[in-house]
């Protein structure tokens, strides 16, 4: 076994050395085409005034620095192919409407709520056209209010709660794409369906008109270590794997909803293709802020 850590799965991984290097060749050459692409929109040679950025623009350039990390965690996946994919959701909650139209500005085409009422508010005046996830808890009472505002629905973990989702959807004449959450890790104070309810919910869901499965949804646990992460993300890749091959009849799945600022590069390497990123984009949410 040698230095291998547990938690890494062996099966010839690169080396710390290696990954590293990958890393600063992948996100060194992301950031020189985008500065490149930038100073041809801007009509400059490359000098100061071709990439100075306004206190306006700071978004924006955490948003390059999140997609060259995303870039470099696919350049290290070993065995989920490094062509696929990975979307990139901004998540806004207790971020002013004024940050989110930067975001968008800036190339943000999904946008991550957690509560339904925030969502509502914040698009009266948000003025821009994007992609709406639902990413927080869902309650039955609510469901009407979430397919009235959301294309993809991320928290759905119950037969109750597809139900009031699926008739909700009937009564817009809406067929709404759902995500499962999946409690891997069993943890009491997070929602999710445990893994061995998920055959009956999903057979359930099959069974619905008005709405559509498209995947799953995951939270690792807030490990200090967040290589502890690596094993649920490979076992939630594994999973959305074989129930992507035995397709139910209505369903189709596409996402694989997991990683977040602290653990977002680790469930790329491990599959993920679609990245929930709230703090490294917008930093600390301000509670006391009115959106």
């Amino acid at each position: 076994m040698g230095g291998e850590s547990p938690c890494t799965g062996g099966g010839g991984r690169p080396s710390a050395a290696d990954r590293q290097r990958t890393d600063m060749h992948v996100v060194r050459s992301y950031m020189v085409l985008l500065l490149s692409c930038r100073r041809r929109q801007d009509g400059t040679s490359g000098g100061s005034n071709g990439v100075e950025m306004s206190e306006g623009t700071m978004i924006g350039e955490q948003i390059q620095k999140v997609r060259a990390e995303i870039m470099a965690a696919r350049a290290r996946r070993t065995h989920v192919s490094k062509d696929a994919p990975v979307e990139l959701i901004a998540v806004t909650k207790n971020h002013p409407v004024a940050a989110m139209q930067e975001a968008i500005d800036a190339g943000i085409m999904n946008i991550g709520e957690n509560r339904i009422q925030e969502a509502l508010d914040k698009a009266e005046t948000l003025e821009r056209e994007v992609k709406w996830h639902l990413i927080g808890h869902l309650q039955t009472n609510k469901a009407k209010y979430a397919v009235r505002q959301f294309d993809l629905i991320h928290s759905v973990d119950s037969v109750h709660l597809a139900q009031a989702v699926n008739r909700a959807a009937e009564k817009f004449g809406k067929v709404q794409n759902i995500l499962v959450q999946v409690n891997l890790a069993r943890e009491e104070s997070k929602s999710g369906v445990y893994r061995e309810d998920l055959d009956e919910l999903l057979a359930a869901i099959d069974g619905m008109d008005s709405v559509r499965l498209q995947g799953f949804m995951c939270i690792a646990p807030n490990y200090e270590d967040v290589e502890q992460c690596r094993p649920l993300f490979r076992a939630m890749y594994e999973l959305f794997q074989q129930t992507k091959a035995a397709e139910p009849r209505k369903a189709d799945i596409r996402y694989l909803s997991m990683g977040m600022t602290h653990d977002y590069r680790i469930a790329v390497e491990e599959g993920a293709n679609l990245v929930r990123v709230g703090t490294a984009i917008f930093g600390a949410r301000d509670y006391t802020l009115g959106v």
